[in-house]
């Protein structure tokens, strides 16, 4: 007999059948059954979403269980090949602008207002699927630095156009060409910010170079409050190449550069066809793109400020071309 506290040591033995006991009670081997799915177990997150489906369906929406629209709503994965759009204002653009969105995401007892009310609208309206979440999984959504103010909206990869496209429709349209290049700016948020400057300040378009950009993502999204919806962005495969075909059609390349040879209020080309570029905060204009500009114009800041960033450099170029403009009567 084994002693106590010995290891291996038996306490007795368990009355009833056990494990092994050649089924004396088929009970006891038939366990608890297969593991219910994730939607059918209420508190799981998925159980939530199908509640919430249910719920939404009930009072006459889109979304009913059971529907691709339904299985939609869980947060698409990181790899995937669509944007999330985020904030009551980008996503109400982005809805105005007829954007192929796949699903609306909206907060659980989310304060309504006007604008969520127009959403809610236009989405039922475009039979966009329509889908209530906690705000943990729009936290999730938007990403660690993002707002979604209760409010998020699913689009496809944004559709760059080309630059020689870009610019022949500017003329068509009789407009005199105000664009916005960027050089070596990477993060997107100052691509957001250029993108709502060019809309406030009369601008029709932006131009990428292909390589190290800052693409349209869901932060420059958020950061242009919805003006990606209405300014075109361009690719283009090879910036200085492409700065050097704008100037054979006339088009003037206006680089900004702290050491600039013209001070912006001195700047005497603002009511021609322009195009400015903007290089990054840290290493400036590229030395190929500063040898194909018509110009180096510098902003006049204070001399205990070392730069300004690149959005706002632009922001103050765009204000200053439109208001040249705006006094010479185009």
């Amino acid at each position: 007999m084994n002693k106590a506290g010995r290891p291996g040591a038996s306490r007795g033995k368990k009355k009833g059948p056990t494990k092994g006991t050649g089924g004396k009670n088929k009970r006891s081997l038939e366990g608890r059954g297969p593991t219910p799915k994730a939607e059918d177990r209420a508190w799981h997150p998925a159980g939530k979403r199908k509640a919430a489906a249910e719920r939404y369906a009930a009072a006459g929406g889109k979304g009913a269980p059971g529907t691709s629209s339904a299985r939609s709503s869980r947060p698409a994965k990181k790899d995937d090949d669509t944007e999330t759009v985020t904030g009551r204002n980008s996503v109400l653009e982005a809805l105005r602008a007829k954007i192929p969105a796949t699903a609306f995401y909206i907060a659980q007892r989310v304060e309504m207002d006007d604008r969520v009310k127009e959403m809610l609208s236009i989405a039922t309206h475009r039979e966009i699927p329509v889908l209530e979440v906690t705000r943990p999984e729009l936290d999730r959504m938007a990403g660690f630095d993002g707002v979604h103010q209760g409010v998020a909206l699913k689009v496809p990869p944004y559709e760059y156009a080309h630059p020689q496209d870009l610019l022949e429709q500017i003329i068509d349209r009789g407009q005199t060409p105000l664009l916005v290049a960027l050089d070596g700016v990477t993060d997107p948020r100052n691509l957001g910010a250029i993108i709502r400057s060019t809309a406030a300040f009369g601008g029709q378009g932006v131009i990428l170079p292909q390589r190290r950009s800052a693409s349209v993502n869901s932060a420059a999204w958020k950061t242009s409050a919805g003006a990606a919806a209405r300014i075109p962005v361009a690719i283009a495969a090879n910036l200085t190449s492409m700065l050097k075909e704008f100037k054979k059609q006339g088009v003037f390349v206006l680089g900004l550069d702290g050491g600039g040879d013209v001070s912006l209020p001195a700047l005497e080309l603002a009511d021609r066809p322009v195009v400015i570029v903007v290089g990054s905060e840290g290493k400036g204009l590229s030395r190929l793109v500063t040898e194909t500009c018509d110009q180096i114009v510098s902003i006049p800041i204070s001399a205990s400020t070392e730069s300004l960033n690149a959005g706002i450099a632009a922001s103050v170029a765009l204000y200053q071309v439109a208001t040249t403009r705006a006094q010479g009567g185009n």
